[in-house]
């Protein structure tokens, strides 16, 4: 390597995602032979609707349908997601054509996002425990990074006494979700009402990341839903967890007009749309009904009873009620760290689960477990952790 070429500077506030560094060590231990069941990522392992297969199979075997597309994407699509937020969240009278951005899964929106409101300097609000993409995408922006504690005090809801007492006038965007990853923790109205609030009476913008309202769910709620919220608040949402659609990278920002040709501004010099297949299944996606969401939630809470099981032979602590792909548990206090006890379980039971540190220091000493295993691999990690531990 030539010792004049170097990354840049930007590059050393960031570090390889832990899953990405982890799971390339799972696949060295099961090509050993180890046959590590995995409890770690929250990627759905159940098929998208049907629907969904079929109209973006019926679409690639046209032959007008493999250009470029626009980066705004299909306005049917725009429509159906604006559909589908009055349908299921009661927000009414969004634009498709000023309102809403199709995105490449919400993932790519943090980013863009952060590229649009984000000078080097500004300072930015990151929930701790939270998802690291945001701290991450903030530090690619050049962003100063202000944690916000996130606590079983507060029932993992913002603190909001101390929220006042931070620099706020150097904050310009706070990142919020609700249903919360990886506590599990439901949204609430008066939460987002109080989110809303604060981010009118300081100029702080407020984006909500929301893509598990409709897991372990029967009342998707959105911060969208507040009296005046497009002022100051942003929602992203993605059918990567609710629709079992991840690889299919469909995602959506929904805001205020001149908030959405800013990200524009950005993502039409990043990338040139989705293909027109993927966003053809997604709007028939979007058509799905109570049947399937209630179908999804019933093996969802099937697996989140044997999670339980599992909690409790590792001898963790888990509060009722949780949301989302995941099940988050306090270690017993004889235990040094999450990380170390995730170690001894991949180690001696051969289960991956998630130590709570990566999403903060407030995660210390938590772990996570998904809930996207089929029952017969729960079940074996059961037996293995009971057996082994």
């Amino acid at each position: 390597m030539n010792p004049r070429i170097q990354p840049a500077e930007r590059l050393s506030s960031v570090t390889e995602y832990y899953f990405s560094r982890k799971l390339k060590q799972i696949a060295a231990l099961n090509a050993a032979g180890a046959d590590i069941v995995s409890l770690g990522i929250g990627g759905p392992d159940m098929p998208p609707p049907q629907a969904a297969i079929d109209a973006a199979v019926a679409c690639l075997e046209r032959s007008d349908t493999h250009s470029y597309q626009m980066t705004v994407g299909r306005p049917e699509l725009r429509v159906a997601f604006a559909q589908w937020y009055s349908r299921w969240y009661g927000v009414e009278g969004l634009d498709p054509d000023k309102n809403i951005l199709p995105l490449i899964g919400s993932k790519e929106g943090v980013l863009n996002i952060s590229m649009a409101f984000i000078n080097p300097g500004d300072g930015v609000l990151v929930p701790n425990p939270g998802y690291p993409t945001y701290t991450s995408a903030s530090r690619l922006a050049g962003a100063e990074i202000f944690t916000y504690e996130l606590s079983e005090k507060t029932d993992w809801y913002p603190d909001f006494e101390a929220l006042e007492r931070m620099p706020l006038d150097r904050i310009k965007l706070m990142w919020v979700n609700y249903p919360h990853m990886p506590t599990g923790t439901p949204a609430k109205k008066e939460v987002f009402r109080k989110l809303v609030d604060f981010g009118r009476r300081h100029g702080i913008l407020i984006v909500n990341d929301n893509p598990y309202s409709f897991i372990l769910n029967d009342e998707p709620l959105s911060i969208l839903q507040v009296e005046g919220a497009t002022d100051v608040a942003m929602e992203l949402n993605s059918l990567s967890k609710c629709l079992n659609m991840a690889g299919w990278r469909v995602g959506m920002l929904i805001g205020a007009p001149e908030y959405i040709g800013w990200v524009l501004r950005v993502k039409s010099n990043i990338d040139s749309g989705q293909p027109r297949c993927i966003m053809e299944g997604a709007v028939a996606a979007l058509q799905s009904g109570k049947d399937w969401y209630d179908g999804v939630n019933a093996a969802y809470a099937s697996r989140q009873a044997i999670a339980r099981k599992i909690m409790d032979a590792l001898g963790c602590q888990c509060r009722p009620g949780q949301q989302g792909l995941f099940l988050w548990g306090r270690i017993p206090d004889d235990k040094a760290s999450a990380e170390a006890y995730a170690d001894e379980i991949l180690e001696k039971a051969r289960v991956f689960v998630t130590p709570g540190f990566i999403f903060g220091s407030q995660g210390d000493r938590y772990i996570r477990i998904s809930l996207c295993a089929p029952e017969n691999k729960l079940n074996e990690a059961l037996n293995r952790i009971q057996t082994c531990l």
